[in-house]
């Protein structure tokens, strides 16, 4: 008697197909696209960077955190920092994610070994004081913040065009990653501490480094997410850069595309797009469509749009269950 892994689904080829075509115009979309539409595309990558690595963190290794502002904050910040060392703007986008990565290995530490609310707690509270030191800078100036000049050297067509295939490469790069990390022992083993850690561990499973290099590899994620976007608006403030929006962003995307799972996020961040799009101009009423909404979803689709077509019998789409076929 064996178990052998069934074939990928043919819904889930065709899927995968699709979004290959649709890369395929998202990356020649700039020769024929307006520049206001290339400038919302770049920001809805960067949305889809953090919908995905939260949903890393809280969706598949049971990590919920409302402070991953801190690690969006912090690339900005060391991106400024090594811009004004000298270093070219474009290559300092992921330098500056790299080395937020090792503050967040040193802080994992310490938030990792805190249980769930404890360690809720304590990301939001790490966040705000990295945004109060970052405010002591004499360069940040405190609350005034300050721009990174260097990016005004490239023209603005150059400018908006790198940083949109930048963006429009990591995305895709950050869902093939997590793709193959959640396909691997690492997913398998992250999904059975995020169901019952004390069986994990029993198992022998080692929690804390498969909970630390998830952490470690949201937070280097959500730093590229926040230098890219920084690159695109240039300034750097603290109040906005470590603002806890970013997590409430995150948050509302993954709960309503559908959590612990692999589209979940991406129709989420496509959701709240489309929501900012509409309500945007309206000012307070943006946030009360935008809490409307959630409050819908929890209400009547507590699992999001993917447990909606879950709940019709469907299954779910690019699933990171594996499919096991017993033989002879």
């Amino acid at each position: 008697m064996k178990n052998l892994l069934l074939p990928m689904p043919q819904a889930d080829r065709k899927l995968i197909w699709a979004a290959a075509a649709a890369l395929a115009v998202l990356a020649i979309l700039p020769s024929f696209g307006s520049a206001l539409v290339v400038d919302k595309l770049t920001y809805l990558f960067i949305l889809i960077m953090f919908a995905t690595m939260w949903n890393l963190l809280a969706g598949y290794a049971g990590l919920v955190s409302v402070g991953q502002q801190a690690f969006v904050g912090l690339g900005g910040y060391a991106m400024v920092r090594m811009v004004e060392a000298g270093l070219p703007p474009f290559p300092a986008i992921f330098i500056a994610a790299l080395s937020t990565g090792v503050v967040a290995w040193i802080l994992s530490w310490f938030v990792l070994r805190m249980k769930a609310g404890e360690f809720a707690i304590a990301t939001w509270v790490i966040a705000e004081a990295i945004r109060a030191m970052v405010s002591f800078d004499p360069i940040i100036q405190g609350e005034t913040g300050t721009s990174i000049t260097a990016l005004n050297a490239y023209a603005p067509e150059m400018r908006r065009l790198t940083i949109y295939l930048l963006a429009l490469a990591t995305a895709t790069l950050m869902l093939w990653a997590s793709w193959k990390l959640l396909q691997g022992h690492t997913g398998a083993q992250a999904q059975a501490i995020r169901d019952d850690e004390e069986a994990a561990a029993s198992v022998g499973i080692s929690t804390f480094q498969v909970k630390q290099r998830i952490y470690i590899l949201a937070s280097i994620g959500c730093a590229v997410a926040g230098t890219l976007w920084l690159a695109s608006a240039i300034t750097f403030q603290p109040r906005t850069s470590f603002g806890v929006q970013w997590s409430v962003f995150m948050l509302f995307m993954v709960l309503v595309g559908g959590i612990g799972t692999f589209i979940g996020p991406i129709l989420g961040a496509l959701l709240f797009f489309a929501l900012q799009e509409i309500f945007g101009d309206f000012g307070a009423w943006y946030l009360a469509g935008v809490g409307i909404v959630a409050i819908l979803f929890a209400l009547y689709l507590p699992n999001g749009i993917v447990g909606l077509w879950l709940d019709k019998g469907r299954d779910e789409p690019l699933s990171m269950r594996k499919r096991i076929q017993t033989g002879r």
